[in-house]
């Protein structure tokens, strides 16, 4: 049996489909809520959903869980609930890493690229360089703060669970996140603007001496973050915490002109102004250093920007049916 929390969300219901496709059994703990997220499981239900308030009391049955896999958190980089966002997203981690150790059951954690900042530290997932990122949200803030407590009990030599890996995510995207509101990847929010025949709409450049469309971020497929998610699950003697993206930034003029040609439609872009909101919290640039994940074993090929649009575009958005 898998736990994976967060599992009706997007990622999450992306590993459950696989899982349940490996013929796993599966238990998701998630709300369902009432705006239709429920067909994110629909052609793959688990065996339990798991009310996240019900959680602790569903763990002190013992059920005999093989491996979880907390992907359930506060997950809007726009998110202000200090206290809320902390007990989701550090205290319950908490809870589950010690859970994990004291049963000796193998533990997976979503972190974050928004840990990094404004990559002015760089983007290097060695636990050594921790201490100098500064996230400029309390999103990012609170996922920095469990892998610093991971780190911390670590060197302590606490007890721990038999795997442990931290999976700093960078920009993930693919069907099954029409759930996320304002949090939806930038591919979805180009295709619904292409597909309606308006131009696709890119912030202007905040930055001196950055063109407009230049903003580059490490766009990776859902699919291939599912593949290695199974691949940790075949390889438990992998522990740390990793990056998890392609390793190679691309533009958002990149990503606006794959929409258009995935869609069939002219390559329009229009400049807009960067809401103030946004000013000064905006990663320009993000790419994810791949060589640790790499020399942990994992010998997976990620999907090119381009590749993984048009099968967002043309085997999802373009059906009736959008979900996995």
């Amino acid at each position: 049996m898998i736990l994976v929390t967060g599992g009706a969300g997007f990622i999450g219901s992306n590993l459950q489909a696989a899982l349940v496709r490996r013929g796993h059994e599966t238990v998701v703990a998630d709300w369902l809520g009432s705006e239709g997220k429920w067909r994110n499981l629909a052609q793959h239900p688990p065996s339990r959903v798991v009310p996240p308030e019900d959680l602790r009391a569903f763990l002190d049955t013992h059920p005999p869980i093989e491996m979880v896999v907390h992907l359930g958190a506060i997950s809007e980089t726009t998110a202000t609930d200090g206290d809320r966002t902390w007990a989701t997203n550090v205290e319950l981690s908490r809870f589950l890493w010690d859970w994990c150790a004291d049963r000796g059951v193998r533990f997976v954690y979503a972190s974050s690229a928004a840990t990094y900042g404004d990559g002015a530290q760089g983007f290097d997932d060695d636990s050594a360089a921790l201490d100098r990122l500064r996230p400029l949200n309390l999103y990012g803030w609170t996922k920095h703060a469990f892998d610093l407590e991971v780190v911390r009990r670590l060197s302590q030599a606490r007890e721990r669970p038999p795997q442990w890996v931290g999976l700093k995510f960078f920009n993930v995207y693919g069907p099954n996140e029409y759930h996320k509101g304002r949090m939806i990847s930038v591919v979805k929010v180009k295709h619904d603007e292409v597909a309606s025949g308006a131009p696709a709409r890119l912030f202007k450049s905040d930055q001196p001496g950055l063109p407009d469309g230049q903003q580059s971020r490490d766009f990776i497929w859902v699919g291939d973050v599912v593949d290695t998610m199974l691949w940790l699950l075949d390889t438990p003697g992998v522990n740390g915490l990793f990056n998890l993206g392609t390793g190679r930034a691309r533009t958002y003029l990149d990503l606006a002109h794959a929409v258009c040609d995935a869609a069939g439609r002219e390559r329009r872009v229009e400049f807009v102004d960067m809401p103030a909101s946004l000013r000064g919290q905006y990663q320009s640039f993000t790419q994810a250093p791949m060589e640790r994940l790499r020399s942990a074993g994992y010998a997976g090929q990620f999907t090119p920007l381009e590749e993984g649009i048009r099968q967002y575009v043309q085997d999802h958005l373009s059906k009736a049916d959008h979900f996995v």
